[in-house]
């Protein structure tokens, strides 16, 4: 099952790419979600290779996923995979700067199923896949708006 969507925010390139890359700062958000968070590679820099463990709520139950940096070509795209015990998922994040100051943030992520049970909870978001994506969207241009913001306060 795939989602994805696009934003345009009034920011440049580099500063939509530190921040969307900013992994300690998306721990803290998750962990103020109630998600655990935990990261378990031993790199000391940015780049492919990066590892968490984590687990969250998620339809009444606890899940444990690791997620794993796989791609990153700054200031341009980055992807991730993850991987649970049901489910696999892979999140593809582009940035193309449009101008200057405006740059388009291209989100797109693609879910697929270890094990009969996923197959049917995916079966059952396919059923209301138009009000999933509509949440999905409305989540990133939320993200997009608060980058816009938090841009234009430094500035």
């Amino acid at each position: 099952m795939k989602f994805s969507t696009r934003e345009d925010i009034e920011a440049p390139i580099e500063y939509v790419f530190s921040q969307v890359s900013d992994f300690p700062g998306l721990e803290r958000s998750a962990l103020r979600r109630g998600a655990e968070v935990q990261r378990v590679d031993e790199l000391r820099r940015l780049g492919p290779g990066m590892i968490w463990d984590t687990a969250f709520d998620l339809r009444g139950k606890r899940r444990r996923m690791q997620v794993e940096l796989v791609e990153m070509d700054p200031p341009n795209s980055m992807r991730l995979v993850s991987r649970a015990a049901t489910l696999h998922g892979e999140l593809w994040v582009d940035l193309v700067a449009m101008s200057r100051g405006r740059t388009r943030l291209t989100l797109a992520a693609e879910l697929t199923p270890q094990n009969l049970s996923a197959r049917l909870m995916l079966q059952s978001l396919k059923l209301a896949k138009s009000s999933v994506t509509k949440r999905f969207e409305i989540r990133v241009a939320t993200y997009a708006r608060d980058l816009e913001d938090r841009y234009s306060r430094r500035a």
